[in-house]
């Protein structure tokens, strides 16, 4: 089973773009998935547009609990190294090209309607 971690900026463009994000990523993905978030992504979620809707959807997800103080990207970088069955959903240009050097895969939005992996 391969875990999927959706970042802040994944749910929120989904969520504006009427993507079902479960549905859409067991399309996607032809084996089961964990579709997860990092705890301090719901912090990142509050006061954002559209966070109420956010919060409600990822709250069934599965929630990977952190215990350090770092950007939700450092958080991210960090667990994959050592969780290497990890696939990114993000829209974060900067953290792409982070997890790209670090041959992660990623799944991102394509033409504001459906998932791919880059």
């Amino acid at each position: 089973m391969k875990t999927v971690i959706l970042d802040t900026s994944f749910i929120l463009n989904a969520i504006k773009n009427h993507i079902d994000i479960e549905q859409s990523l067991k399309t996607l993905c032809p084996y089961h998935i964990n579709i997860s978030i990092l705890d301090k992504t719901l912090n990142e979620l509050e006061n954002k547009p559209l966070s109420s809707i956010a919060i409600e959807i990822v709250l069934k997800f599965n929630i990977i609990k952190t215990s350090k103080q770092k950007s939700v990207d450092d958080l991210i970088l960090d667990y994959v190294k050592t969780h290497k069955n990890t696939i990114i959903a993000t829209q974060d240009k900067e953290l792409k090209e982070k997890l790209k050097k670090a041959k992660i895969a990623i799944i991102t939005i394509r033409q504001q309607k459906h998932l791919i992996f880059v």
